[in-house]
């Protein structure tokens, strides 16, 4: 599993940094696409990203930084024959936007649109690999983080144990690995079952919308590999600005990852105000603030960077060849 940043900054862009999107890709190929910003689409255009491989479309909340780029997508999607039906998922006033914004422009698209409302996503099999559900978090309007977690885990021989009773490597073991059961040659049945090891956890990766309680999260982090959280502010400046925004702090994220012992912790979503350098406004004051209250595997993203999940749970930046 990867996910790769689109944009990194809240409310608007800045020279390097465009407004909220995240592409993820599960194990069975393709991607998904969380918020699209506008801008979404011109960002994809320097990846190695197809509107024609997007499986679904997930959009955390209806502020303009998350959702203005997704008609354009929609109809570039189109102009690049696309025919794949696409899922989009998303609070039920997402619908009605998208709705208002075809009629009004005279959208039509060459493929059909899915839109499943969240409050309807439980059960729903969106993504073939990857099961999702969303959970509520605190912002001026409703928002919602989106949980994905791999709906297959692999399982490997327990080669050793074959080895110690004579089973030597050959087509039993393939069969075994493929879940087949399997009669040898002297007449003794092998269970595949019996064979395969305990399957490793299987990954989970949340993504949060903007949210001024990400101690709303700390049930579903304690399980998952990934937290990706927004950290608008320092502690700092949160409190002059006041609680009317309802963004987090880097502090406070921090500390909610740390009292949920969740592994991975990638901050995102910062004000324009935070620049690169030294200094309270620097994105190094809102890394120290948040080292300061979290010991784990801590990143701050840029656009563009992706970052690997492995299958042992460990996260790196991917560091292209």
């Amino acid at each position: 599993m990867d996910f790769q940043f689109l944009g990194t900054s809240s409310g608007t862009p800045t020279k390097t940094r465009n407004v909220t999107g995240l592409a993820l890709r599960g194990p069975a190929g393709g991607w998904s696409l969380v918020d699209c910003g506008e801008g979404t689409q011109h960002r994809i255009l320097q990846t190695r990203l197809s509107l024609h491989d997007l499986r679904a479309v997930f959009v955390t909340h209806l502020h303009g930084d998350h959702c203005y780029g997704l008609p354009g997508l929609l109809a570039s999607a189109g102009m690049q024959n696309r025919t794949a039906p696409l899922a989009i998922v998303g609070p039920p006033p997402l619908w009605r936007f998208l709705e208002g914004v075809m009629a009004t422009t005279e959208l039509g698209l060459p493929y059909a649109l899915e839109f499943i409302p969240i409050d309807d996503l439980a059960g729903n099999a969106v993504l073939p690999d990857l099961a999702v559900d969303a959970i509520a978090l605190s912002h001026r309007m409703p928002s919602y983080a989106f949980r994905f977690t791999e709906r297959a885990v692999e399982r490997r021989l327990d080669a050793a144990r074959l080895r110690a009773a004579g089973i030597a490597p050959g087509p039993a073991w393939g069969d075994l690995q493929r879940g087949v059961d399997v009669m040898l040659a002297d007449g003794r049945v092998l269970r595949a079952d019996d064979w395969l090891l305990a399957p490793r956890k299987a990954r989970t990766i949340i993504v949060g919308g903007d949210n001024d309680d990400p101690g709303l999260l700390l049930d579903a982090a304690r399980t998952a590999d990934v937290l990706v959280h927004e950290a608008t502010y320092t502690e700092e400046i949160l409190q002059k600005v006041g609680p009317g925004p309802m963004h987090s702090s880097a502090l406070r994220t921090a500390r909610a990852a740390a009292a949920a012992g969740v592994p991975n912790l990638v901050l995102t979503h910062f004000s324009p105000r935070y620049q690169d350098g030294d200094g309270p406004l620097s994105l190094a004051a809102l890394e120290a603030e948040a080292r300061g209250a979290y010991g784990g595997n801590l990143f701050l993203a840029r656009d563009f960077d992706r970052y690997v999940l492995e299958r042992d749970g460990a996260c790196r930046l991917h560091v292209p060849a």
